[in-house]
């Protein structure tokens, strides 16, 4: 073989072998907590400042204006009539949630209330705080598409017993990280709870939150609906 086909041969093996390498790469499968940790980057990546945003809940109608709005990895819903600020913490690997009502101040929301639900809507703090993003041993059980989303499937176990969710399966978009979707479920394995992003904005560069439906379920009857409220987010001026 002449010289130049001999180098030509070993420079295309050589750019296979590395394409190979690259694919292999690709797809080596990610752990659960690797994906939680996508999850929990991408929120600390975002800065939104004064989204306008509401809760409408199904069964009556009732509108709750709120701003949103997330910097230094604080995540910020602020509520008025009455007023009230409520703060997550995604500092120091954890959450935290506090709640400032004028006349009271700044207070922890302990787990022992998590449970208890905001503004007469289906969402409680429990899941305002997605606590379940820090429990350990996740593992992914699937991969499936959600809302024509390449999404893995993540599962992950309460670890102390604390809060309304004893299981929580969670969708998470290979490409950004995001939440897809979310299925809790209570110590006994019954469905309590199911959030789902129906639409999506482009904000700042990236993927950001429209429009999400959450789901109540009645434990004790099984898992029937109970009632739906959904979370929107106006487009950003």
């Amino acid at each position: 073989m002449r010289p130049f086909l001999i180098a030509f041969a070993l420079t295309f093996a050589i750019a296979c072998s590395a394409q190979t390498e690259v694919r292999k790469a690709e797809e080596v499968q990610p752990t659960g907590e690797d994906v939680l940790r996508l999850v929990r980057m991408s929120q600390a990546l975002q800065d939104l400042k004064h989204l306008q945003g509401l809760l409408r809940n199904d069964e009556t109608g009732k509108e709750v204006p709120m701003e949103l709005s997330m910097t230094d990895n604080i995540i910020r819903f602020l509520f008025r009539d009455p007023s009230e600020i409520i703060n997550l913490d995604l500092n120091n690997n954890g959450t935290k949630l506090t709640r400032v009502v004028p006349g009271t101040g700044k207070i922890e929301i302990p787990a022992s209330l998590n449970a208890q639900t905001v503004r007469d809507t289906h969402i409680n703090y429990e899941d305002l705080s997605m606590r379940f993003l820090y429990w350990p041993g996740a593992k992914i059980i699937d991969e499936e598409t959600v809302s024509f989303m390449k999404c893995w499937k993540v599962r992950v176990v309460n670890p102390d017993g604390k809060g309304p969710y004893g299981t929580v399966d969670i969708w998470v978009h290979k490409a950004s990280g995001a939440i897809a979707k979310m299925e809790a479920f209570d110590a006994k394995g019954i469905k309590v709870k199911q959030f789902k992003v129906v639409r999506g904005q482009k904000y700042k560069g990236a993927w950001i939150l429209k429009e999400m439906r959450i789901e109540s379920y009645d434990a004790l009857k099984s898992g029937d609906l109970i009632g739906r409220t959904y979370m929107q987010i106006k487009d950003p001026e």
